[in-house]
């Protein structure tokens, strides 16, 4: 079944891809420079220049535009800035009001930036079912929905005979909906978005690894192999890439995550499965999946292991592992066995930079002159527009709702050194499997996690 699969991601993988721009060389000089041309990166950019058309804003890449996580995910932008309900629930409950306003906000501008900058990205506006899988996750299920109208959101509850009715398959036993989720191509918005920065005057260099920062008189000094930049005020947004400021490698581990992209579903396979409302689906469990539909029909089906490699190794050999994909190939069909003998086209890892409070953080060094965001955890199609946002009122001093929150004056708490890194998130990996087959019962391990406030996800 993927014995033929392409081991590259399916959105980087069109002829459509534009060329590579050239590497910086020589030394430059800019008002803002930003590291990392994902999607923090590029409304970041985007945004500083909108907001300042005479501002120079000069953003590098060490590989290519959505290269790493924002070329390679599901496509689900969701207006989650907390990484779900529960969790801002209990992390952040004093503010939870706010926060979801705010991602509320974050994805209507989203759309609106996307129409406004002329981006073609696919999006669809179809919200997402949470599904349960087996009839003990039921409850939580309907008990996460009442949390969520209770805080006056429109998620509804449909129990199994509706939710088959919405997606037909035999792991289907009930399933909550969340309207405020967007399915897009992720490729064609960070192309798009990079298209309309350089229109607006921003300068791309790609291919470009800066290796070192360090202060240069009142700005900041960015060295890398062919040149190198100085610049008044610097971002940092280069998600589960080596992290250039020493506390980041404490605050972030690098967890892999693995999909697959099938062939274009015939007609007759796409009505064996219903899914009319071409919803995102993400399942219930500690170790979940996620799929979608994209617009010619295929299906993506991602997720389940959340694998950590030893020393926080981000080598891209680990983009490709036959048993993480055997394994998807055969949950796949569990979830929908009309589809036995359908083709894989693409399978394909990638890095996500994950936090173990489960959401982004920001970080300011060189008195206020440098701001990093990362650890989005695995959410961050929608997330990086406010990560990207926060990160600008910081670097530029501006004192806002945004900055004034409890979520962005906090970090979150570091995960150990190796071999205790390691040791811990293996441990956790093995409870969150040992608690799936018991029913979701968490035990003393997950229990203590989960009061100390440490997790591990993707």
């Amino acid at each position: 079944m993927i014995a033929d699969a392409v081991r590259r991601p399916f959105w980087l993988d069109r002829p459509e891809r534009p060329e590579a721009r050239p590497a910086l060389r020589g030394d430059r000089r800019c008002d803002l420079l930003v590291i990392g041309a994902g999607f923090t990166g590029l409304w970041a950019a985007v945004q500083a220049i909108e907001a300042d058309p005479d501002r120079q804003v000069i953003l590098v890449d060490r590989d290519r535009v959505a290269e790493q996580a924002s070329g390679r995910n599901g496509g689900f932008c969701s207006a989650s800035i907390t990484h779900g309900l529960s969790n801002g629930m209990s992390r952040f409950a004093d503010e939870l009001p706010t926060l979801l306003r705010m991602g509320d906000e974050t994805l209507d501008e989203i759309e609106k930036a996307v129409h406004r900058l002329g981006v073609d990205a696919d999006l669809e506006r179809t919200g997402e079912l949470d599904i349960a899988n087996f009839d003990w996750q039921v409850d939580a299920v309907r008990d996460g929905v009442e949390e969520a109208v209770a805080l006056g959101r429109d998620t509804t509850f449909h129990d199994e005979e509706d939710a088959r009715s919405k997606v037909r398959s035999p792991m289907v036993a009930a399933a909550a909906h969340d309207p405020a989720v967007i399915m897009l191509d992720p490729a064609r918005l960070a192309w798009g978005l990079a298209a309309a920065a350089e229109r607006l005057g921003v300068v791309i260099c790609e291919n470009t690894e800066i290796t070192g920062l360090r202060r240069r008189g009142r700005g900041v000094h960015a060295e890398s192999p062919r040149g190198s930049v100085t610049a008044n005020k610097v971002i940092v947004a280069t998600a589960a890439a080596r992290p250039l400021r020493r506390w980041n490698r404490w605050g972030t581990v690098p967890v892999w995550d693995y999909v697959l992209m099938t062939a274009p579903l015939t007609d007759a396979q796409r009505a064996s499965i219903g899914w009319d409302g071409r919803e995102g689906l993400a399942d219930g469990g500690n170790r979940f999946h996620y799929f979608r539909l994209t617009t010619d029909n295929r299906i993506l089906f991602g997720g389940w292991d959340a694998v950590y490699r030893y020393g926080s190794d981000r080598e891209d050999r680990h983009s490709s592992d036959d048993h993480e994909f055997a394994v998807l190939a055969e949950h796949l069909l569990q979830m929908f066995p009309p589809l036995e003998g359908i083709a894989i086209t693409h399978a394909w890892g990638g890095a996500i930079d994950t936090s173990s409070r489960f959401c982004a953080y920001w970080h300011t060094s060189m008195r206020g002159r440098v701001v990093s965001v990362l650890g989005f955890t695995g959410l961050g199609v929608g997330a990086s527009h406010f990560g990207a946002r926060t990160a600008l009122d910081l670097v530029d001093g501006h004192d806002t709702e945004r900055t004034r929150l409890q979520m962005v004056r906090t970090r979150p708490i570091p995960f150990p050194p190796e071999p205790l890194r390691w040791i811990g998130i293996t441990i956790t990996r093995r409870q969150f499997a040992r608690a799936d087959r018991s029913q979701g019962r968490r035990g003393i391990w997950l229990r203590t996690m989960d009061r100390v406030g440490l997790g591990f996800d993707s």
